[in-house]
């Protein structure tokens, strides 16, 4: 790995085991880190340690999923290949079933105008404003459904399979939600019409001068009006303009990818996520 990208994949390391502190603790059990949230919101995963020398154990991995089980905690694991290859044959011997997903990087020069991908109107959740608690509950939905169909192809669920995915948001989750996205740490897009309401979503999270862009999602009977694109380079002008050098995501699979592209990202590794192997019946 030459110096250009050892201190890129450097910079992403930092990020991943900075990202989860804020809301949780970190058990480190030999060469993997668990981070375990305090508080309500979406369970979090385990990552190799930063400062690991190498890759974690079968044995570390046997210890961090009994550990999460025992915390009624998904069998997780995140990690990027180019940064601990030795990961991904461990976590298949473990039994793990692994989603090599493209992990990209933004070239800021050829990120293009949101405006010119869609004509659907897009923009940022404002902590201040009134409404803010429920385009957070929209954003949500609109992920709980675009993520229930994955994939680009459209589909029959829309505005209103969202509106029942709508829930009551935990206030102290809420009031965590408002202080990230008031201090930048968090930004937040929506796309949709007044008749439609919100079609599609994203959020980033932001630690100094690198953010992650994730949870893009679009409607499956809005998709193919280029929503998701338009979202993310909505969420990527705005990162830019607070002044963050380094913007990423990790693509769901290499169609979904296809749509980054259009937005300016390129492809600098592989990002992996390990779960348990489904059981067929």
């Amino acid at each position: 790995m030459d110096l250009l990208h050892q201190d890129l994949f450097g910079r992403l390391e930092r990020f991943y085991d900075a990202v989860p502190r804020d809301a949780a603790r970190a058990e480190e059990h030999g060469g993997i880190v668990l981070f375990v949230r305090e508080g309500a919101g979406w369970p979090l995963y385990a990552r190799p340690r930063l400062d690991a020398t190498e890759a974690p154990s079968l044995a570390d991995v046997a210890a961090v999923r009994g550990r999460q089980r025992e915390l009624g905690l998904p069998e997780s694991f995140e990690w990027v290949h180019e940064t601990t290859p030795g990961m991904l044959a461990v976590a298949r011997s473990a039994g793990l079933a692994v989603l090599e997903a493209p992990l990209m990087v933004l070239d800021p020069a050829a990120l293009p105008d949101p405006g010119t991908l869609t004509d659907v109107p897009l923009r940022m959740l404002d902590a201040a404003a009134p409404g803010f608690a429920a385009d957070v509950a929209a954003r949500r939905a609109v992920a709980a459904v675009g993520f229930a169909a994955a994939g680009t192809d459209r589909g029959e669920a829309g505005p209103a399979q969202r509106d029942l995915a709508v829930g009551a948001l935990d206030e102290t989750a809420l009031d965590e939600e408002r202080a990230r996205v008031a201090d930048g740490r968090r930004l937040s897009a929506l796309a949709g019409t007044p008749t439609e309401g919100a079609l599609a979503s994203g959020m980033a999270m932001r630690v100094g001068d690198v953010a992650e862009i994730a949870g893009v999602a679009t409607l499956p009977a809005a998709r193919r009006r280029g929503l998701g694109a338009a979202v993310t380079a909505t969420l990527a002008r705005e990162l830019l303009a607070a002044g963050t050098e380094l913007i990423f995501l990790s693509a769901g699979s290499e169609d979904i990818a296809r749509v980054y592209l259009r937005v300016g990202f390129r492809r600098v590794g592989t990002a992996c996520i390990a779960d348990p192997t489904p059981v067929t019946p």
